[in-house]
């Protein structure tokens, strides 16, 4: 039995007329009747009878018309009672300069479609600061890197989802709480050049960092987590960089590039903020492979997080998901979980 069912043979009895009914119903008059013929079907008695001024209930039909009455009263106060206790309160969400110029407004955008009422506090920060506000409860979440992971900070599997797939515990603080780390991406990192201020060469479309010997470069310094990543890749490669500026600020980074005073390692997004990136920069992708690095969805535990902010975390993965697939988000690949 369906509302739609108890909402023709209401009408229908409120008019007195199959015709007039299915005019005011908007419906085919023969699917109206055969939707009415399914409904005494199912109860297995007939509801309704032809007069010569129309169509009438039968006995059986008069009192199953006010107990339909009443249940739609009742589905109708339930739709009401939903929409007036729409999700509400707030969340905090914590994100790097790189991944905030792509993340930052469909995440606002989403969350503003489906709660409305929530109100989202974006904090945008050095991976570093923002592992230190959620430690310190300040955030409910932050997208988070694996180089801010690695070690002694690492715990147990755990469970817990962000969305989809498998989360495992983070870093804990005094009282055994941990966060909840769900990974989402895996982000490759480019050589990135002013295409206004020609350098060296021309640059192809993916290179080794060995290839790199001439090329000097704008780098943040050892405790931004994506030097840290650097690091590692320039070990693993036996390379030492040609180093001439170090910056803690992706804008003044990507403004000394643009300005021609050298070029720097980054993740595609660290070019999202300028919608002309193909007129000022050229890339080439950086084939080793510990030039990567995997963003986190790191948030409180379970039993700490409001309603909204459960919400608001499915909504991140959503966005995530969606600017991955579309291409939006370059030098990206999803991981897939194991379920």
């Amino acid at each position: 039995m369906e509302l739609r069912q108890l909402r023709y043979f209401v009408r229908i009895v409120e008019m007195g007329s199959m015709s007039r009914a299915a005019r005011e119903l908007d419906v085919v008059q023969s699917a109206l009747s055969q939707q009415i013929t399914r409904l005494e079907s199912e109860i297995a008695v007939r509801l309704l009878q032809r007069t010569p001024r129309g169509v009438a209930p039968t006995e059986a039909g008069v009192a199953f018309f006010r107990e339909a009455q009443l249940a739609l009263r009742h589905a109708d106060q339930a739709v009401r009672s939903a929409q007036q206790s729409r999700l509400s309160g707030s969340v905090s969400v914590g994100l790097a300069p790189t991944t905030a110029t792509i993340l930052a407004l469909p995440l606002m955008r989403a969350m503003r479609a489906r709660y409305p009422d929530v109100r989202l506090h974006m904090v945008e920060s050095m991976s570093g600061h923002l592992a230190e506000m959620l430690n310190a409860r300040a955030l409910d979440m932050a997208v988070l890197f694996d180089s801010r992971l690695h070690g002694n900070e690492a715990g147990p599997a755990g469970s817990g989802p962000a969305g989809s797939g498998p989360a495992r515990s983070g870093p804990s603080r005094p009282g055994g709480r941990r966060w909840q780390v769900h990974p989402l991406i895996e982000e490759r990192l480019f050589l990135i050049r002013s295409r206004r201020h020609p350098q060296i060469g021309v640059l192809p479309a993916s290179m080794a960092l060995a290839d790199l010997a001439r090329e000097p470069l704008i780098l943040p310094t050892g405790q931004h987590g994506l030097r840290s990543t650097l690091d590692t890749a320039f070990a693993q490669a036996r390379f030492t960089p040609h180093v001439v500026l170090e910056v803690d600020s992706l804008s003044m980074v990507m403004a000394a590039v643009d300005a021609g005073l050298g070029s720097s390692l980054q993740p595609w997004a660290a070019m999202g903020r300028f919608e002309d990136a193909a007129q000022r920069f050229e890339s080439a992708l950086i084939t080793d492979k510990d030039a990567q690095r995997t963003n986190l969805l790191c948030s409180l535990s379970e039993d700490e997080l409001s309603p909204a902010a459960l919400a608001a975390r499915v909504v991140l993965v959503d966005c995530v998901r969606e600017l991955v697939q579309s291409g939006a988000w370059s030098g990206t690949s999803p991981i897939h979980h194991e379920h």
